[in-house]
């Protein structure tokens, strides 16, 4: 009997890619093993594996672009065809993508230890002992919503230019929100633990559990807050998530490019903050949700200064962003999944370290509020507002009451030129965040040190 050689995925993606006629062509496909298990209150409410297969076309012709996904490789060259001809359907300008050296690489992870390694009986005994720590805390907790996952997903890309990447990432998570009631007052807090390389780096947090438990308990014997203008000093957390919201988006080459009212905004060069204050984006950050070597149109990752004393210097863009603006392309085109085409997405957005100690702060502070954490938020262009998990009265350069129901809002622009003192440790969000834009969601980092803002604007009673 004859035997043939079995075309290996690279040949076969490569013979799929030959012999079209578009501008430009890519194929991206994803293997995905991932166990998720839900809580509702004390009961396990939803546990399971999934293993998926799948992948997507990108044509672009003329400036326009065809787009097919698919849960199947076979025919291959027939998906390629349908997205060229979608392509031409709406092609109506030149293709302008900023160049990149194409790459040939495989990126493989490092782990300690292996989630897909442990058993989903073991996931299962983990969440019901940090479950059981948070109700064991006070009878006056209302509920707790758990929930774990753990996923390894390797992305295989080649384009017509020359490119092949293969790219392997592992990502595992626990979090913990515990709600608390006195009557109509409820409170909550949280406890989230992730690692990209390590399962025991969520294992023994019993503690931190039970301290989350006990704090959404505190705050509801907390004063509420007092509203109006006050000095605040914003904890790693809250600032991160200010950073990535209020002022990341902004930053996003596709909504700078089609909207004309924030390009005059966002000019290259103009001033937005003192010269202690620097913000930038990076994939090469290590360990952090948001770190990849290459995105997902083959363009390595790097990092990217936004905001460089004060001044405006960089924005994040896709390769047909950076083309259209004259500018190079920074390796923050990201999809949510095989389904959906990259949009220009932050990675891992942060604050830099600055001079100053939380103690020095707070005792430079005579009348103001501490805030720590966060809860929910939303931002509109420049105005953002969002809800602070706990918060403390400054007097006389001294914490004093604990506060709830506080609430920072304001204008981004003001707020940037208002940041008047810089911690001098940067802390990542443990679990980073998930970010989501276009219909679509994506892991990201976001950190800062502590951060003091003169003339906030604060919600309360």
């Amino acid at each position: 009997m004859e035997m043939r050689d079995v075309p290996s995925l690279r040949d076969r993606l490569a013979d799929a890619l030959s012999g079209h006629t578009a501008d430009y062509l890519e194929i991206r496909v994803e293997e995905t093993d991932a166990t998720t298990l839900t809580y509702r209150g004390r009961s396990l409410e939803e546990a399971g594996r999934t293993s998926n297969l799948g992948g997507c076309v990108r044509a672009c012709v003329k400036g326009g672009w065809g787009f097919v996904s698919f849960n199947s490789l076979e025919g291959l060259r027939a998906k390629v065809d349908l997205a060229v001809r979608q392509a031409r359907l709406v092609g109506r300008e030149t293709t302008t993508l900023a160049p990149v050296e194409p790459h040939v690489d495989f990126i493989i992870p490092t782990l300690v230890r292996d989630p897909l390694t442990v058993s989903l009986e073991d996931k299962k005994r983990l969440m019901d002992e940090y479950v059981e720590a948070a109700w064991a805390q006070s009878s006056r907790i209302q509920t707790t919503n758990a929930g774990y996952g753990d996923a390894r997903r390797k992305v295989t890309f080649i384009n017509s230019e020359g490119a092949y990447l293969e790219q392997s990432r592992c990502r595992v998570s626990a979090r913990v929100v515990v709600l608390a009631r006195d009557g109509g007052n409820v409170q909550q807090s949280r406890a989230v633990f992730s690692s990209t390389s390590d399962y025991d780096a969520i294992v023994g947090r019993h503690a931190e559990v039970g301290a989350a438990a006990s704090r959404a308990v505190a705050l509801l014997d907390a004063a509420p807050a007092p509203g109006g203008e006050f000095t605040v000093i914003c904890d790693p957390a809250l600032a991160g998530v200010f950073a990535h919201e209020a002022f990341g988006h902004l930053s996003e080459g596709d909504n700078v490019y089609e909207n004309e009212r924030l390009r005059d905004i966002m000019v290259l060069g103009k001033r937005f903050g003192r010269p202690l204050l620097n913000i930038a984006d990076g994939g090469v950050v290590g360990g952090q949700p948001g770190t990849f070597r290459y995105d997902d149109e083959g363009t390595p990752t790097q990092r990217t200064d936004l905001i460089r004393e004060g001044v405006l210097v960089g924005r994040l863009h896709s390769r047909e962003t950076a083309g259209k603006m004259g500018e190079a392309a920074t390796g923050n085109a990201r999809a949510q999944s095989y389904r959906h085409a990259p949009l220009v997405r932050m990675t891992n957005t942060f604050i830099g370290a600055g001079d100053s100690s939380f103690d020095e702060m707070v005792a430079a502070t005579p009348l103001g509020i501490f805030c720590r954490d966060w809860y929910g938020g939303q931002t509109t262009h420049e105005q953002f507002s969002f809800g602070c998990a706990e918060a403390w009265m400054i007097r006389d350069g001294k914490l004093a009451e604990p506060l709830r129901g506080t609430t920072l809002s304001g204008n981004l622009f003001t707020t940037l030129e208002n940041i008047d003192m810089i911690g001098s440790d940067l802390v990542w969000a443990e679990g980073g965040g998930t970010c989501g834009k276009g219909g679509q969601s994506a892991p990201v980092g976001q950190g800062s040190p502590y951060i003091r803002i003169q003339n906030a604007l604060l919600g309360g009673k």
